[in-house]
């Protein structure tokens, strides 16, 4: 097995048992990125962004992964062709088929909450549904553990609801200004978020974790969260202009979906010919070059052909289905007779 990562890493293996609260911001800077993004569009138009920034990267992490898993099982198996298929979905969380990645399941996460924007987008994105919204959601995800209800539960999130509720407040201070209204709905946010850190480490750590590990350094990082999208929200940082901020976050969702099972089983096969450090360091930068060749080489272009191929889907069916619709409200409705007499003359009605 070789020596623990708390004996090769003793300072870093601190900082990273606290590495999965990644996902928590994430969500909360989802929820401020999703709010700007379905203001003023249609659901064709959200549902073309969403796809084609999501899947292209997504599929190439999938046939990446499955040939590493694959050729090494050393970390995980494979389990079989037809799970990689239904994975290509992203709605393998929805029929209890095993994530090619474990990381895979924060994107039907992050469905659930694409679908439950639509139903806003649907009721109208405004100010005043936004905030409806908020309180909607959070009565829903507070009450959902208590009724139990399985519907519910799975749509309300109670342990991500209070990331993406805050991020759409942030958004709406951006949007608008900041108010006392906006500031209450962070920060009761902020405080249903600290319910589930015990969990959130279970689930990432172990059982025993909970125990032996301190959950401050976890409550620090989510304020530090809160705090550094409250600033985006308030311009802080509307002059900073760094370019290489561009690429960094166009590389984010290649590396995301690459790095995990791809990493350890690279890690785990080279563990005892590589010196540690350098096994890393070398991993780190591969999976970076990986990110890089997969944004350029397949998201890019394929995300292009998606979102015009969707674009004229959609277009087909306004041009084919909304003309008629508006046609069928405007036609009168036919009766027998086209004239009426009234006192002696005839009258078209």
């Amino acid at each position: 097995m070789g020596p623990s990562t708390d004996t090769i890493f003793p300072t870093a293996h601190k900082l990273a048992q606290y590495g999965w609260l990644g996902v928590e911001i994430f969500f909360l800077i989802s929820g401020f990125v999703i709010c700007m993004s379905v203001w003023g569009r249609a659901v064709g138009e959200f549902a073309v962004s969403r796809v084609s920034r999501l899947f292209p990267a997504y599929w190439a992490g999938i046939v990446l992964t499955a040939l590493v898993v694959k050729m090494w099982p050393e970390i995980t198996p494979l389990h079989g062709w037809d799970t990689v298929i239904t994975n290509l979905t992203m709605l393998q969380g929805g029929n209890n088929t095993p994530n090619v990645d474990p990381v895979y399941w924060t994107l039907f996460v992050e469905l659930k909450f694409y679908l439950i924007m639509v139903v806003a987008m649907l009721c109208g994105v405004t100010y005043r549904n936004c905030l409806l919204l908020c309180g909607v959601w959070t009565a829903a995800a507070a009450l959902a553990p208590a009724l139990k209800t399985p519907l519910l539960t799975a749509f309300a999130m109670p342990q991500y609801a209070p990331f993406f509720i805050a991020g759409i407040a942030f958004y709406l201070m951006r949007r608008h200004r900041p108010n006392a209204i906006l500031w209450a709905i962070v920060a009761l946010q902020l405080l249903l978020a600290q319910r589930y850190i015990d969990y959130r480490l279970a689930t990432n750590l172990g059982k025993a974790a909970v125990d032996a590990l301190p959950s401050w350094p976890a409550r620090v990082i989510i304020v530090a969260g809160f705090a550094l999208v409250g600033a985006i929200a308030l311009g802080l940082f509307d002059r900073i202009q760094w370019k290489w901020l561009t690429t960094a976050g166009a590389l984010t969702y290649p590396l995301y979906v690459i790095h995990m099972n791809i990493g350890m089983t690279l890690i785990h096969h080279y563990r005892n010919r590589i010196p540690a450090p350098v096994l890393v360091a070398a991993v780190t930068a591969l999976m970076l070059v990986a990110a890089w060749l997969i944004h350029r080489l397949i998201e890019r272009p394929l995300g292009k052909w998606l979102r015009t191929t969707m674009r004229r889907g959609i277009d087909d069916v306004r041009q084919y289905v909304t003309p008629r619709r508006r046609h069928a409200r405007r036609t009168p409705p036919q009766t027998p007779t086209t004239h009426h007499m009234t006192n002696g003359h005839c009258r078209t009605p």
